[in-house]
């Protein structure tokens, strides 16, 4: 699996498997992404993260609305997506992109259709229900609700998965998101999943890809 961490400088460093090796493990025990290191202070979780920097920054105000119940809609959404988007959507980017790199099998195309099934009861209701009432996910402006969506489901899209093809609602919706946010910004956000993976990356150590590839078929399974 490529994670992104931060050198000191601020740069991205790209490292396959990084989140396993023992540097890594201090920032986040759990050996998962993402994590956060502000100085001493160590934060994992992906809201979590972004909470922390929405406040440490004093973002916008629609992005973290400072309204009680608008923002209760934002933290709604951040509590439901764990579950019903963020782990389907995951695991279809993994099934499609990092299992068939690692593994340099072709991609199960049977069990691909089985994970798309499982984000499918979200997609319909986001689609049908969410954005039939208002432009995005939380309020009737963009929001870290739509942030964290927007980010989850463009990993399988731009793996090949169109996620937004048979929901024009959620269609409609990605073009907004993608015009507050400004198309360089979507672009530089997306480019590690965006570009082709060199399968010789893979060979580098394949020790460590034999792991990456069983951890990954637990997942799957």
């Amino acid at each position: 699996m490529t994670t992104v961490s931060r050198t000191p400088s601020g740069h991205a460093c790209v490292d396959p498997g990084e989140h396993l090796k023992p540097e890594f493990l201090k920032v986040n025990p759990l050996g998962k992404v993402p994590a956060l290191r502000d100085g001493d202070f160590l934060l994992a979780e992906s809201v979590a993260i972004l909470l922390y920097l929405s406040r440490k920054y004093q973002t916008a105000p629609y992005w973290y609305p400072p309204d009680l119940q608008a923002r209760a809609r934002v933290d709604e959404y951040l509590a439901w997506q764990h579950t019903a988007i963020q782990l389907p959507a995951t695991n279809v980017y993994l099934c499609k992109s990092l299992l068939p790199h690692f593994s340099g099998q072709p991609v199960d195309t049977v069990r691909l259709d089985r994970l798309l099934g499982k984000l499918k009861p979200a997609l319909q209701h986001l689609d049908q229900e969410v954005l039939a009432a208002k432009p995005f996910l939380a309020t009737e402006q963009v929001s870290l609700a739509d942030l964290m969506a927007f980010t989850e489901l463009m990993q399988p899209t731009a793996v090949g998965c169109d996620l937004f093809r048979d929901w024009p609602r959620l269609a409609a919706w990605r073009a907004r998101v993608e015009a507050a946010l400004g198309p360089e910004l979507v672009q530089d956000a997306h480019k590690l999943v965006l570009q082709p993976r060199d399968p010789r990356d893979a060979q580098q150590d394949p020790r460590l890809a034999q792991e990456l590839v069983h951890r990954l078929q637990e997942r799957l399974s």
